[in-house]
């Protein structure tokens, strides 16, 4: 690549690539104010910076593309069937998920799997509090809203799209979660592969996504791969309020 003389494809990947060096920078935003401020008032300082940074990439975005918005949306995204709404939200889902697993092999392959599982633990760690109170804003839920409130967010993670999941045994201070169909174990399953061992890192993410909706409740697992499990689900969780 000639930096002066850039050829047109040249120039869109180079814009792409903007745009990833614009996502590691946000990031990088977050952590930091994390780190100075806190969980919860980093994710109240990075709700103020989305919405003004939104705004901003949209309404210029809009100009060099001549697309219309309306209420900050984008109107070709409005005037879409609402199915086909439904498969960009799944397509934008699945695509994290592929990130997720393009990381840890990234890792993997040129590692060892011991550093890919220390690393997809510790950024799980670091991702499922934040989905929490994301969620928590989004539903605009109270600081502690009980079981009902847990039950509500899950349904609105990014593996609520991505995969097929179910709640059983539910009370007022208890709820049985299942994650009935899983994207990544099938595809092991349909390889011929064994389970991905994920119950590490389920433990951090379910017992962190749990007590960051709601400090009272507690995670237990009721079965995660390497455990066995049945072929109605994949891994199950008991989360429960100690009366």
């Amino acid at each position: 690549m000639d930096e002066k003389n850039l050829t047109k494809k040249e120039k869109i990947a180079l814009s792409f690539d903007f745009l990833q060096r614009t996502m590691v920078h946000y990031a990088m935003w977050y952590s930091q104010v994390k780190d100075e401020f806190g969980l919860e008032r980093a994710s109240e300082i990075m709700e103020e910076a989305w919405q003004k940074s939104y705004s901003i990439q949209m309404k210029r975005l809009s100009k060099v593309l001549d697309f219309e918005l309306e209420d900050g949306i984008p109107k070709v995204l409005l005037d879409m069937p609402e199915e086909k709404v439904d498969k960009l939200r799944e397509a934008v889902a699945v695509n994290w998920l592929a990130n997720d697993g393009v990381w840890f092999q990234s890792v993997e392959f040129s590692e060892g799997m011991f550093p890919a599982k220390k690393c997809n633990d510790a950024a799980w760690g670091n991702f499922s509090p934040y989905e929490a109170l994301r969620i928590k804003r989004l539903l605009k839920l109270e600081k502690n809203p009980g079981i009902d409130g847990l039950k509500r967010a899950m349904e609105l993670r990014l593996y609520g799209t991505v995969n097929i999941q179910s709640f059983a045994n539910e009370t007022e201070t208890s709820i049985d979660f299942y994650m009935n169909n899983c994207r990544v174990q099938s595809a092991r399953k349909r390889k011929g592969l064994d389970d991905y061992p994920c119950k590490s890192g389920g433990i951090i993410e379910y017992t962190t996504f749990a007590e960051t909706i709601d400090s009272r409740i507690k995670t237990k697992v009721i079965s995660c791969p390497p455990d066995k499990h049945p072929d109605e689900w994949y891994c199950g969780w008991h989360f429960y309020m100690e009366e």
